[in-house]
C-alpha cells in the first residue's frame, strides 16, 4: 500500500521534534513575516506541505568569508530548520554534510554538474577579490574562483547574511583582502537576505516565494520588501511614536521593566531595515532591543564602518 505523502511529511517533522502544532505555529509566524493576513495561514501551511511532497529544489550552499552564524541561526532554531530542510534538498553544505576533504569537493562538483541551471545557490560569506582572491581559499581554490564557477550555473542565487550581501565584517576598513558581497564581486543581482545573522523565517519565506514562482519584490539593496520594507524603529515594541527626539513608551506602567527607547544609547533602529521586532529570534522569543541591547544596524551595507560607534553616551 502506497504511503500518504502528506502523512509522511508530518512523520518526518515529528522525527525532527517538530509536532503538527509546532508546524502550524511557525506557519502563523511565517504568514505574518511575509506580510499576509491571518486567513492565509492554511494556504502557507499547504504550500510548505506541497513543496515537501514534490521533488524538492536542489540547493548548493557555499561558505566563504564568514563565521557560519547564519547557518547556525537556522540549525539552532530546530523547528524552522527542520521545516527548511524538508522543503529543499541540500546537495552541498560544508557544515552539515558528512563528507570531508576530496569527497566533499566531489559532492560539490557532482551537484553543480547534475543540476546545472536548476539548483538554487545559497551563499554565506564575503568574497575576497584582491591579489586574485588569495585571502580566502577552500580546497586550493579561492572564494572568487569557486563563486565564478558555481554561481553562474545556478537558477537563482540567495545571499544569506550581511557578509554575503555586502561584505559585512570581512569588508570593514582597512579590508586588505578586498572583501566584497557576492553581487558586487561578480557583478550580479542576487536576492540579498542580510542580517548578522539572518532570521531563518526570512530564508523560509524567500524559499516559499521562489517555489511558488512568485515575484519577489526587492528594494534598492536587493532585499525582499516583505522582510526588509520597514525599519526596526517602525515596529519597535519600546515605542509608541517618535517625534523630534521625543520618545514615548507604549507600555505605560511597564516602563520600568522594559526601559525607554535606546536611541540615545546609540540604537540604529531608525536607520536599519529588517523585521527583527516582528519575526524575532530563538523560536520568536526575543530580539536585541527587547533584550535591552541597542540595534547595531547589522542588515545595512557597510554597517561595521558607517554605524559605529555602536554605543554612545546619553
Amino acid at each position: 500500500m502506497e504511503k500518504d505523502p502528506k502523512k509522511e511529511f508530518y512523520e518526518k517533522l515529528e522525527a525532527k521534534g517538530v509536532s503538527r502544532r509546532d508546524f502550524l505555529k511557525y506557519c502563523t509566524a511565517l504568514t505574518a513575516t511575509m506580510g499576509l493576513s491571518y486567513s492565509c495561514v492554511g494556504k502557507v501551511a499547504e504550500q510548505i506541505e506541497q513543496a515537501a511532497i514534490k521533488p524538492r529544489p536542489p540547493v548548493v550552499w557555499l561558505h566563504f568569508g564568514e563565521c557560519t552564524g547564519c547557518s547556525e541561526a537556522f540549525l539552532r532554531t530546530p523547528d524552522v530548520g527542520g521545516i527548511i530542510l524538508e522543503t529543499i534538498s541540500v546537495e552541498y553544505h560544508e557544515t552539515i554534510m558528512a563528507a570531508a576533504g576530496h569527497q566533499a569537493e566531489k559532492s560539490l562538483h557532482d551537484a553543480v554538474e547534475k543540476y546545472k541551471g536548476k539548483f538554487v545557490c545559497v551563499v554565506e560569506g564575503a568574497v575576497a577579490t584582491k591579489y586574485n582572491g588569495a585571502y580566502g581559499k577552500v580546497a586550493d581554490r579561492t572564494f572568487l574562483e569557486i563563486a565564478n564557477d558555481v554561481v553562474p550555473k545556478a537558477a537563482a542565487t540567495i545571499c544569506l547574511g550581511t557578509c554575503a550581501c555586502y561584505g559585512g565584517v570581512a569588508a570593514a576598513a582597512p579590508n586588505p583582502g578586498g572583501y566584497k558581497g557576492v553581487g558586487d564581486a561578480l557583478g550580479i543581482n542576487p536576492v540579498n537576505l542580510p542580517g548578522c545573522p539572518t532570521n531563518p523565517l526570512n530564508l523560509l519565506g524567500t524559499i516559499l516565494k521562489y517555489l511558488g514562482k512568485e515575484t519577489i519584490e526587492l528594494d534598492d539593496y536587493g532585499r525582499p520588501v516583505f522582510a526588509y520594507g520597514e525599519s526596526v524603529h517602525d515596529n519597535c515594541p519600546r515605542l509608541k511614536h517618535y517625534e523630534e527626539g521625543n520618545f514615548v513608551s507604549e507600555f505605560g506602567s511597564k516602563e520600568a521593566e522594559l526601559g525607554y527607547c535606546l536611541y540615545e544609547m546609540g540604537c540604529k533602529g531608525p536607520e536599519t531595515y529588517n523585521n527583527c521586532p516582528t519575526a524575532k529570534f530563538n523560536d520568536a522569543t526575543s530580539f536585541p532591543i527587547q533584550a535591552g541591547h541597542p540595534c547595531i544596524g547589522c542588515s545595512e551595507p557597510d554597517f561595521w564602518d558607517s554605524m559605529t560607534p555602536f554605543y554612545e553616551e546619553s
